[in-house]
């Protein structure tokens, strides 16, 4: 820089500072007060603070705060009294005096100063929520909920004021209050429907408080029988049926809604799908038929028709033992379903279910074999369709003992699908019959693979089988005895389960002692429960888990005696200490996620 730049330089600072003296002081004086301010020095801050304030009233706020905290009450008093008569709007500095005359223990003169806040209440929403805010950081609930109903009863706008006094009156403890402002906020804006689910599941708790609830329950039907031209109100009634997961009880809103909106099903489709992810398969039926009744011109009458079987089929295999005429009548149904819809490509899970139920729980498997042979051969059948159908027909194919066949099918959907989830299941399917035939080191080899798959259901699957081999065959230089368990196994997937337990006792008498021990007590565990002889499933569970309790199948049979106690003999609170114990004692099962999803339904909650 030149001589004569710094020259001008120089004058033109200097000039400045001529020119503008006092308010480079003033901003040294305010930064200087809102350093000791911030750092707790109030003495120090007053210094500055008692000449700044007449000249810039804008630190009010931080001068009275120091008063305050100087306790100099004398001075904080004729300083909120000298604004009060300096300004306009006189509600905000009545706060201050009240709020200073509550801090000083003289508490008549605050609501005085409260009152004549209130009084003093200009007209505007910004204006009633500063007041209002200012009374709730004093704990002046009575005066905030007065000061929005006068704003609300004073203004020119018809702003009802309803979010604003709804959340005051749930802090106030006012629980019904609450609920019938945030009903009138539905009344004007429908929009706010998820902030008002949300502010009942937070303040009220109406999935777990019973009491709460019926209380939201009450006033939300009465609402919609005096409104019924609102569907927001059916819509909360639905949704506080689910919450309570009473789902039967929604069925006839959400028939209503859907019918007023000219849905088409879609709500009672989506109702179907919630009641049975959380156990309520009646209701799901119950919508699915309602959405069938609808007829062959609806356009989700098929999905309907078919989500019905899926159900009832759910319904009917997962009872033991079976009602052979339940499935007799499922089976008449599947025929009937499909005669109606006729057997195209879109039908082929229809048929593929219908083949299932044949052969695995009415001893026809010619019939269900050449059912998925029709499917196999459909013309304009997609390759993912016509692949799910092979696994169908290999399934069926093993259960028939008709391995080999059933392997090369497995073969080609592995081969179709190297990459994708169909040949991941195509190849555990092929590992578990080289189980079942003896090869164990074959089927280890593609179990290894498996075992990273990011089906998590296969995945576990094929740790189970891995660990299975592992502990029982490749520490054991002897093959007979897992041979003798695989052929048991093959045995009970066969439906021959008499044989099963004959090959199993032979296996303990001939080999006492066998590693294999806990396995043979998990299957006999299994058929009596499949053959309803619940008392001795339990007892062969709780075997495993009093003298296996640190191998690893104890969690298995944790986890098959709380599914025991849950579905079969409807003793809920005792699986669902089964469940817990099995979250804490076995963290690392592959059990658990199934295990927390049902502990939380058993619990109350609500899974969507």
């Amino acid at each position: 820089m030149s001589l004569l730049h710094r020259i001008l330089l120089v004058w033109a600072l200097g000039g400045m500072a001529w020119a503008f003296p006092g308010h480079l002081q003033a901003q040294s004086d305010l930064e200087l007060a809102t350093y000791y301010y911030n750092s707790g020095a109030f003495e120090q801050a007053r210094l500055y603070l008692d000449n700044l304030y007449k000249k810039d009233p804008s630190t009010y706020d931080m001068y009275l705060n120091t008063l305050l905290e100087l306790e100099d009450f004398e001075a904080a008093e004729k300083l909120v009294k000298g604004r009060l008569k300096k300004r306009r709007d006189k509600s905000m500095a009545q706060v201050d005096l009240g709020s200073l005359y509550l801090r000083i223990g003289r508490a008549e003169e605050a609501q005085v100063a409260f009152v004549a806040a209130l009084d003093a209440l200009p007209t505007g929403r910004g204006s009633a929520k500063r007041l209002a805010d200012a009374f709730i950081k004093l704990d002046q609930l009575d005066l905030a909920l007065a000061t929005y109903e006068k704003a609300r009863d004073t203004g020119t706008d018809k702003y009802g004021y309803h979010y604003e006094l709804a959340n005051l009156q749930g802090l106030r403890g006012d629980y019904q209050g609450m609920v019938d402002s945030f009903l009138s906020l539905l009344g004007d804006r429908p929009n706010y429907l998820r902030t008002v689910q949300n502010s009942f599941n937070r303040n009220l708790r109406v999935s777990t408080d019973l009491r709460q609830a019926d209380m939201v329950r009450r006033k939300v039907l009465k609402a919609s029988q005096e409104q019924p031209e609102a569907t927001v109100y059916l819509e909360l009634l639905v949704w506080v049926f689910n919450q309570q997961r009473d789902f039967m009880s929604a069925v006839a809103h959400v028939r209503a809604l859907d019918e007023r909106k000219g849905e088409q099903g879609r709500r009672l489709m989506e109702l179907a799908e919630v009641a049975a992810k959380n156990g309520d398969l009646d209701t799901a039926y119950e919508c699915y038929a309602l959405v069938s009744a609808k007829g062959v011109g609806s356009p989700r009458y098929a999905e309907a028709r078919q989500a019905m079987l899926e159900v009832r089929t759910e319904q009917v295999t997962g009872q033991f033992p079976l009602d052979t005429a339940a499935a007799l009548d499922l089976a008449d149904q599947y025929r009937s379903t499909l005669e109606d819809l006729g057997e195209f490509p879109e039908t082929a899970g229809l048929m593929a279910g219908w083949a299932k139920l044949l052969a695995f729980h009415l001893d026809d498997a010619d019939a269900a074999q050449e059912l998925l042979e029709r499917a196999v051969d459909m013309p304009g059948t997609a390759k993912d369709i016509r692949s799910e159908m092979k696994l169908a027909l290999g399934d069926i194919l093993v259960f028939q003992d008709d391995v080999w066949s059933a392997s090369l099918l497995f073969s080609q959907v592995d081969l179709d699908h190297k990459e994708g989830l169909l040949g991941q299941q195509a190849k555990f399917r092929n590992a578990r019959v080289s189980y079942f035939t003896g090869d164990f080191n074959w089927a280890q080899a593609q179990l290894d693979i498996l075992k990273a798959s990011t089906s998590k259901l296969i995945s576990n699957d094929a740790i189970d089988l891995s660990l299975l081999i592992t502990d029982n065959f490749n520490m054991d230089t002897i093959t007979a005895p897992m041979e003798m368990f695989a052929r048991a196994d093959l045995l009970r997937y066969r439906n021959r389960l008499d044989d099963a337990l004959l090959t199993l006792d032979s296996l303990v008498v001939s080999y006492p002692g066998h590693t294999l021990e806990d396995e043979v007590l998990l299957i006999r565990g299994d058929i009596a429960k499949q053959r309803g002889a619940f008392d001795a499933a339990i007892g062969h569970y709780e075997e495993v888990l009093e003298f296996f309790a640190m191998d690893i199948l104890a969690d298995d049979a944790l986890f098959q005696l709380a599914r025991l106690y849950d579905t079969q003999m409807g003793d809920t609170a005792t699986a669902q200490g089964l469940y817990e114990r099995l979250l804490t004692e076995y963290p690392g099962s592959l059990y658990v996620v199934e295990a927390r999803k049902r502990f939380r339904q058993l619990r109350g909650d609500i899974l969507e």
